[in-house]
């Protein structure tokens, strides 16, 4: 029986997989809702992925 290769997940170094997060700016709206903003990884955009290397692309060794 042959072992399924899985390929390794491709998590960014930056974010570390969470790429987007909501921060709070301190203090609560009329409605007592705190204040927040959304805020993306600015190495991935928002992804939570690395993009694969061509080196990897192509079949080559890294």
């Amino acid at each position: 029986m042959t072992d399924r290769i899985t390929t390794p997940v491709r998590v960014c170094a930056n974010c570390d997989g969470f790429p987007t997060v909501r921060v709070t700016l301190g203090g609560r709206d009329s409605h007592g809702n705190l204040r927040t903003i959304t805020v993306h990884c600015p190495a991935c955009h928002g992804t939570g992925t690395r993009p694969v290397r061509t080196a990897q692309l192509i079949g080559g060794r890294a």
